[in-house]
Order: C-alpha cells, then sequence, then structure tokens
C-alpha cells in the first residue's frame, strides 16, 4: 500500500476507511519503493506515540544511514539540524528558540499586514467575476506574509519562493536536492544580512537568540520555519474556502451568524487538514502498540487526517471542538499555531467581506488534488462571483 498515488488524492478518505477495516490503528505500507513504515490512523495510538519521544524519537539518523540518497522521500523525513529532526538536549535549546521568537510577533500587527496584502490581491480580481483562490489569492497572500514575519527582503523572498515551488514540484531526490540548496541560499543571505542590520523579524530575533550551534543551523530554522509556515497554510486557507463554497449546511449556518470563520477553520482541520500525514518517529528498541509490534529504527508516521476521523474517538457534532490533532501533540506540536491562525483567519475574513457570494465554477468532483502522501492540498479553485469594484485599501 502507497499513499503517493493519484487515486489517493483525489480521495484518500475512502482510503483511510478500507485500512481501517482490514488492518485496524496501525497499518503496513511502504513510502517509497524498499522503504517500510507504519501508518497510525487511530487517534489513541497516535496520542500515545506523539507523548513518548524516549521511545519514538524524532530524529531518524540511525534509520537513514543505510537509505540511498536517491531515495525519493529522503528530503521529506531526512535529519535536519533543526528541532524537528532532533532530540535532547538539542531539540529543547531549538524548540525553545524558536518558541521564543514566535511569540515575539505582534498579532495585532499581523493582522493589519495579512489585512493589507489581502485587500491588495482581491483588488486584483474582484472586477473580473472569476478567480483562481489557490493561486492568485491563497499562495501569494501567504507567501508576502509570511517573507514579512521571517524578515525576507523582496529579492531574497522571490528566491525562496521560488526554491520553495521546486521542492514542492521536484520528480526525484536530485531535484528536491536542488530546490533545498536554493533556498539554502536565499536564507543564507537573509542571515547575513540580518547580521548587519537587525530588524523586528523572526530571523533576527533567533539571531539574537543564540541558541542555534552554528550558522548552518540557524538557516535550517529559518527554512523549517518557511517551509512549514508556507504552504501548510495557504493549503488551509484553500481548503476552507472550497467547504464554505460548497457546503450549504455550513455556508448557511456562517451567514446566519450561527457558525464563525474560526468554526470553519476547525472544521477543515478535523476533516481535510493540510499537513494530512506528518509526525515522524524511529522505535530505538522494539515498541508494541495495541497487538502490533514496530521495528527498530523503520519509520513510524502518523495519519492527522485519519486520526481526527477514527470512530473510536469522534463525537458528534464538532462545533467549538478543537481536539483534533491537524498541529501535531506532545513535545513536536507546531510551534507556530497563532501566527497560522491569524494569517488564515484574516485571509478568510476579508475574502467573505469582499466577496461574500463565492461559488466553485466547476462541480466539486472536477477539482484536482495534488499527488502526495503527505499533504492535502489542490492544484487549483477556481471560483465565480458577482463582480465587485475594487476597495483600493492595500
Amino acid at each position: 500500500m502507497t499513499l503517493h498515488t493519484p487515486e489517493f488524492a483525489a480521495d484518500p478518505h475512502s482510503a483511510y476507511q478500507a485500512m481501517r477495516d482490514h488492518h485496524g490503528p496501525l497499518v503496513p505500507l511502504e513510502l517509497a519503493p524498499g522503504v517500510p513504515a507504519t501508518l497510525i490512523i487511530g487517534y489513541r495510538e497516535a496520542l500515545q506515540i506523539l507523548s513518548d519521544p524516549l521511545h519514538f524519537p524524532a530524529d531518524p539518523r540511525e534509520a537513514q544511514s543505510d537509505r540511498a540518497a536517491s531515495c525519493p522521500v529522503l528530503p521529506t523525513m531526512g535529519w535536519r539540524p533543526g528541532a524537528p529532526r532532533t532530540t535532547d538536549p538539542e531539540y529543547a535549546r531549538n524548540r525553545s528558540a524558536t518558541t521564543d521568537c514566535l511569540n515575539q510577533v505582534d498579532l495585532y500587527a499581523l493582522r493589519a499586514t495579512v489585512e493589507r496584502i489581502a485587500s491588495r490581491r482581491i483588488d486584483s480580481f474582484c472586477e473580473a467575476g472569476s478567480a483562481d483562490l489557490l493561486n492568485q489569492y491563497s499562495i501569494p497572500l501567504t507567501v508576502e506574509v509570511v517573507h514579512e514575519v521571517l524578515g525576507f527582503g523582496p529579492e531574497n523572498g522571490r528566491r525562496a519562493f521560488s526554491a520553495l515551488i521546486s521542492l514542492r514540484n521536484a520528480a526525484d531526490a536530485a531535484s528536491a536536492q536542488r530546490g533545498d540548496e536554493m533556498l539554502t541560499a536565499a536564507i543564507a543571505e537573509t542571515v547575513a544580512a540580518k547580521q548587519i542590520e537587525p530588524g523586528t523579524d523572526v530571523t533576527s530575533w533567533l539571531l539574537q537568540h543564540g541558541a542555534a550551534a552554528n550558522e548552518k543551523a540557524l538557516i535550517d530554522q529559518v527554512a523549517t520555519l518557511y517551509v512549514t509556515g508556507t504552504e501548510p497554510t495557504w493549503n488551509l486557507i484553500a481548503n476552507t474556502v472550497l467547504l464554505l463554497a460548497s457546503d450549504d449546511r455550513f455556508g448557511g449556518e456562517l451567514l446566519g451568524g450561527a457558525l464563525s470563520i474560526r468554526d470553519a477553520i476547525d472544521e477543515m482541520l478535523f476533516t481535510d487538514p493540510p499537513v494530512a500525514n506528518s509526525c515522524f518517529s524511529y522505535p530505538r528498541q522494539p515498541q508494541i502498540i495495541g497487538n502490533t509490534w514496530l521495528p527498530v529504527d523503520q519509520p513510524v508516521l502518523i495519519s492527522l487526517a485519519a486520526c481526527n476521523a477514527d470512530p473510536a474517538a469522534a463525537d458528534g457534532d464538532r462545533t467549538g471542538n478543537r481536539s483534533h490533532l491537524s498541529w501535531g501533540a506532545g513535545a513536536h506540536s507546531c510551534p507556530a499555531q497563532s501566527v497560522a491562525m491569524v494569517i488564515a483567519q484574516e485571509a478568510l475574513d476579508q475574502l467573505l467581506d469582499a466577496l461574500p457570494e463565492v461559488r466553485l465554477a466547476v462541480p466539486e468532483t472536477q477539482l484536482q488534488w495534488r499527488t502526495g502522501g503527505f499533504h492535502r492540498a489542490l492544484a487549483a479553485l477556481p471560483v465565480r462571483f458577482p463582480p465587485t469594484p475594487p476597495l483600493n485599501l492595500g
């Protein structure tokens, strides 16, 4: 069984249900040819693993020592010096620095930044009566906001985004490596500039924090924040727009005031989280979860999407319920939740204020989802709406 097929991308929920019927909460699969792994689709089992970094560490160095450099999933699951792929005390130092610096982000100022950029993006297509809200709105808005949060200048921002797209579209490990090198070079120039002239941004604060063991580790910290802060956020925005534009129940209650944009985002985080399968760990000794033994150093992957849908943990109406695992859990939970939520919520608020009658331009069944087992990502989101004059606020 594999996650990297067009069929899985088109209907992952049926695939998860078939896995549950045949295997229960732990599913054997291949991440790539010759790369066996276990996918966790049980909510309680996932919490057990995520809460036990001693027995399920995220550092893959021992596990990947015999992995060929050409392994297509190595760029996603391979070791890096940043917090998500390290263990104590290295992890604690990097995590503390990342959390401290993200906590310095002024969320009120961030909301104003998103509003300014969103207004400009909406003005660029509002008179046309149609748009691709992924490629014309969610992606450029998110990228521009994250560039400001991290302190990327215009040129390095363009280079970083070009590298990100290369990584996103990489067909093999060699292409991914080239994209990674491009991103590293762009961020290295930003770090060098901030050493000379620091600003009020996360890169400058990480430099001042001094927790990174060396410049390479600092660059990787910023790269991790960039990659994890952009694509998942723009997919969260786009996927929530899809929910609002296609689900009459949800759209009607939102307009009637019974539900909020935050409720819509949380519903999407439950049902179609932008990071569908993540949180790799690598048991150092054989571990038993339920009735299943997990082999030494074989990757364990949490299906955040499937765990959220676990019937054993389902609780009827989810309004106001934020017990989903879409931010992860335990030591490696996402440290940027507040920042990501402000970006997504304000982007959606601005869009629906300006264009409240957004509807899909094609049947939902005709929308294309990008192939890939780790994300839940549309290829485009074509919509229609009554043409509206620009606000000229951006």
